[in-house]
């Protein structure tokens, strides 16, 4: 089950962030958000360190943690989507998947002539977008 998906601008600016629990652990999730930025900017600035697919916006398991995992994915433009799931046997090709079509509604996103680039999104039509693919990801990834 996801948890939390953020995008993050490529200053390091929360552009969109969502939690999808009952509890009150947004905090805790925005925390793991932060601190897996970290990880993102040593996998881009130390290609050797990283995975020999660095040309890819796949950044893949970005770290485990007792409870969730965290997975990266760095589009052309330097924006940086962080997903958090309690699903510790998730698979690689769902994430992708999940990643690809989450890039697709925020590029339509982005794309709205009354979106001021760099500003949080405020989009009902992408977050309702977003709640689509986030339920849709725990349907395909329970069968």
């Amino acid at each position: 089950m996801i948890v939390c998906l953020a995008v993050v601008g490529h200053q390091n600016n929360p552009l969109y962030i969502q939690s999808f629990t009952e509890s009150d652990d947004a905090l805790k999730l925005h925390h793991i958000v932060h601190c897996s930025l970290d990880v993102v900017d040593e996998r881009v600035n130390n290609p050797k360190k990283a995975s020999p697919t660095i040309n890819e916006a796949f950044l893949g398991l970005l770290y485990p943690t007792e409870n969730y995992k965290v997975y990266g994915y760095l589009t052309n433009t330097k924006v940086k989507f962080i997903l958090v799931t309690t699903d510790l046997d998730v698979r690689d090709a769902d994430v992708r998947s999940f990643f690809r079509r989450f890039h697709s509604a925020y590029v339509d996103a982005v794309s709205n002539p009354f979106h001021i680039p760099g500003k949080k999104i405020t989009s009902k039509i992408f977050a309702e977008r977003v709640s689509s693919i986030v339920k849709s990801f725990g349907l395909s990834s329970a069968s």
